[in-house]
C-alpha cells in the first residue's frame, strides 16, 4: 500500500501537468498589482478619514465645552448687572452681538465696566476738547481716519461749560454742518466749573466718509467771563465720539473687554481695557444678545434696551468648520438681571 501511493506521487509530480503550468503574464501582473494598489489606498484613504473626523470631533468638543464655560460666564455677570461707581446706568449699550454693562465680576466691591463682543464687531472712541474765548463764539474739533471697517452705529457725547446760566444763554451743536439740538437753554449755571447740558446724539450717517467735524456755537448773550482750566473763555466743549465698525475676514471669536474705575469721581478710560478671547468659534447669524422686559416681551430698539430690560437669552452657534459634520452646535442660557427687577 505504502509503495503504491509513493509511486502514484511520483507519477503525478513528474507528469507533464505540472511542468507544463506557467507563470502569470505582464499583463496579468500589472492588472494585479494596479488592483493591490487601488484597495491598498482604499485601505489607507479610510483610515486617515476615521483618523480626521474623530480629530475634528475632538476639537468641535472641546470648542462646545469652552463655548459653554464662557456663556455660564457671561450669565453670571450679566446677572449680576448693576450701577456703575460713577453712577451710570447697569446697561451702557445692547446690541445683537455686543454688550456693555457693569458688574463687580471680581467681587471687589466695585463695579467693572465689562463688554462681550464678537471679534467681527469692533467699538472705538476718542475724545477732544474746544474752547472759545469770544462773547457768543464757537469751537469746533474734527475727528478723521478711525475707522478699519464698515460702520455700523455712531454717537457722540457733549457736554459744555461757560455763561450758560440764562434761558438765552446756551449752545448749538452740529456734526459736518447738520444741527444736532441745543445744550444748555434750561439748567445750567454761569461759570459752573463743571460739565453740563450732557447730551448723546446719533452721528452714525455723518461718520460714513471716515472724518466729522463737530460745532459748538454759543449764543450772543454768552460772555466771556468764564476761568475754569481756561481763563476768560465763554464756552468750553467737551466731545466723546464713540463708533462700533464690522471688521471683514476676521475670526469669529467672542471676546470680553474689562475696564477697571479709577478716581474720585470714578472713571473707564477705554484705553485701560483688557481683553480676553472667551471662545474662537463662534458662527451666529441670529444675535447672541436678546433683551426681554418684564412681561417675556422682545425688545429690539434703543433706548427701549436700556431702559426696559429685565432678562436676556444668551445663544451661540458653535462650529470648528461649518463646512463639515459634526454640524452646528447650540448653546441657549436665559437670564434674569436681579437689579433690575422692577
Amino acid at each position: 500500500m505504502t509503495a503504491s501511493f509513493f509511486k502514484f506521487a511520483k507519477n503525478l509530480f513528474c507528469s507533464n501537468y505540472f511542468l507544463d503550468q506557467r507563470g502569470f503574464t505582464l499583463v496579468e501582473t500589472l492588472v494585479a498589482v494596479f488592483v493591490f494598489g487601488l484597495a491598498m489606498a482604499a485601505i489607507g484613504s479610510s483610515i486617515a478619514m476615521i483618523y480626521r473626523i474623530q480629530a475634528y470631533s475632538m476639537e468641535q468638543s472641546l470648542a462646545v465645552g469652552e463655548a459653554r464655560r464662557g456663556v455660564e460666564i457671561m450669565a453670571r455677570e450679566i446677572r449680576e448687572a448693576r450701577v456703575s461707581d460713577g453712577g451710570a446706568y447697569p446697561i451702557e449699550k445692547g446690541a445683537g452681538k455686543e454688550m456693555i454693562f457693569y458688574s463687580d465680576i471680581d467681587d471687589d466691591g466695585s463695579a467693572e465696566k465689562v463688554r462681550y463682543y464678537l471679534a467681527t464687531v469692533n467699538s472705538g472712541s476718542q475724545a477732544d476738547l474746544c474752547h472759545s474765548n469770544s462773547s457768543g463764539g464757537a469751537c469746533s474739533v474734527i475727528f478723521n481716519d478711525f475707522l478699519t471697517g464698515i460702520i455700523k452705529s455712531a454717537q457722540v457725547k457733549i457736554s459744555v461749560e461757560g455763561d450758560l446760566g440764562a434761558s438765552n444763554e446756551y449752545v448749538d451743536v452740529s456734526a459736518d454742518g447738520v444741527d444736532l439740538g441745543r445744550l444748555c437753554q434750561s439748567g445750567c449755571s454761569n461759570c459752573a466749573g463743571a460739565w453740563q447740558g450732557t447730551q448723546t446724539y446719533d452721528v452714525t450717517a455723518q461718520a460714513q466718509d471716515n472724518s466729522i467735524q463737530f460745532l459748538a456755537d454759543a449764543s450772543g448773550s454768552v460772555g466771556s467771563s468764564c476761568d475754569w482750566q481756561n481763563p476768560n473763555h465763554s464756552i468750553r466743549a467737551q466731545f466723546e465720539f464713540i463708533w462700533t465698525e464690522e471688521i471683514p475676514n476676521m475670526g469669529n471669536e467672542l471676546r470680553r473687554g474689562v475696564i477697571d474705575p479709577i478716581g474720585n469721581p470714578a472713571m473707564y478710560p477705554l484705553d485701560q481695557e483688557q481683553t480676553t478671547v472667551i471662545t474662537s468659534y463662534v458662527c451666529n447669524a441670529p444675535p447672541i444678545f436678546t433683551y426681554y422686559d418684564g412681561a417675556g416681551n422682545q425688545i429690539t430698539d434703543n433706548p427701549a434696551i436700556l431702559r426696559d430690560t429685565k432678562m436676556m437669552k444668551l445663544f451661540m452657534v458653535i462650529n470648528v468648520n461649518p463646512q463639515r459634520a459634526p454640524y452646528n452646535y447650540n448653546l441657549e442660557q436665559y437670564v434674569q438681571l436681579r437689579n433690575l427687577k422692577e
